[in-house]
């Protein structure tokens, strides 16, 4: 379901594993930024979910980490690994 502010539609949230795929690899957000040519702010509202990413950033976030972009962004929350490795709370 799509909620409407001001008439609009608003679509449902996007969330990532931005800050997990930067942590993995010890990337601050200057340098991820730096590798898909945006500002690290950019990243920074990614990773926040107040700003979804185009197309192109998609990809080009994809290709850096060698992922899939469903790997990176779903509509769904991911689960946590913890709870895949060690079987807890959902």
């Amino acid at each position: 379901m799509v909620a409407k502010i001001s008439g609009r539609p608003t679509p449902p949230p996007l969330y990532n594993r931005l800050p997990v795929l930067r942590a993995e690899r010890g990337l601050s957000r200057q340098e991820l930024a730096a590798a898909v040519d945006v500002n690290y702010q950019t990243i920074g509202y990614l990773e926040r979910g107040e700003y979804a990413p185009s197309l192109d950033l998609a990809f080009r976030l994809s290709e850096y980490f060698g992922l899939p972009i469903e790997a990176i962004f779903s509509r769904q929350p991911f689960t946590p690994l913890s709870s895949k490795v060690y079987g807890g709370k959902e």
